[in-house]
């Protein structure tokens, strides 16, 4: 028997409760990969009795544990509107062109969400944090900022969330691309920075936490701990991420 999927989601198995299942003789249970985003049609499970013959009592057993807790949930991905600050004197004054906005739309897009506003600003905390504010008073519900997330001395975005009361997740995830990555809350509300590769690599950080976020999940330090298994994007030509190794860790 396989399980397909009815609706677009993201993909979330109890493990600890697969490991059970698999323990018990002549019964398997396989599964797609944890946190991966799965679409309508697809085929995220499959069971079998192994003999052609079996005790009912493992089954019942199986059946019994599985009715007290759930062993796979598609959650849906909800509808968010997202607010963008772009930080950098280099784009502000126009020395360089702006590249992140349509690739954050598209991604927002894909997933049922928006960018509702995007504001471009120096390298000036009080200005990165009155446009994180302004976008918040619009009704921005997660916020992305981009660039001042390296270490060069004038990159100051990453003090300005922290000084904004953001409750810093991680700044940096063991994973390849995107270990700049930072993940915040600000009174409940996701502030991502993005570093640099999110404009020009197919896949990153971000489209392995961005559905995550958009399920209504909320993502501790230890779930950013786990990624650096499987957190090394081999870069494959064609890209067929989520279908790939890429954050999909044991």
């Amino acid at each position: 028997m396989n399980l397909i999927v009815e609706h677009s989601g993201g993909l979330k198995i109890n493990k600890d409760l697969l490991r059970e299942i698999n323990s018990i003789d002549n019964i398997m249970f396989a599964t797609s990969h944890n946190n991966s985003p799965v679409i309508e049609g697809e085929k995220v499970a499959g069971t079998r009795i192994i003999p052609l013959v079996i005790d009912e009592r493992p089954i019942k057993h199986i059946e019994r544990i599985c009715s007290q807790v759930n062993l796979i949930e598609i959650r849906p991905y909800n509808s968010y509107k997202a607010g963008v600050v772009t930080t950098g004197n280099e784009v502000f004054y126009g020395r360089i062109q702006e590249a992140f906005g349509p690739e954050l739309r598209n991604k927002l897009e894909s997933y049922g969400s928006e960018v509702i506003g995007q504001i471009i600003v120096p390298d000036s905390k009080e200005l990165i944090q009155k446009a994180i504010k302004k976008l918040i008073e619009q009704g921005a519900e997660i916020i992305l900022t981009t660039g001042g997330m390296s270490v060069d001395p004038d990159d100051v975005t990453l003090s300005a969330i922290k000084e904004l009361g953001t409750n810093i997740v991680t700044y940096g995830a063991p994973v390849l691309p995107g270990a700049m990555f930072l993940l915040g809350y600000l009174n409940n509300i996701p502030i991502m920075g993005l570093p640099g590769c999110v404009m020009y690599a197919k896949t990153t950080i971000f489209d392995l936490i961005l559905p995550r976020v958009l399920t209504g999940e909320k993502i501790s330090k230890a779930d950013f701990i786990e990624l650096g298994h499987g957190g090394l994007c081999l870069e494959c030509k064609p890209c067929t991420f989520p279908h790939c190794s890429f954050g999909k860790g044991v």
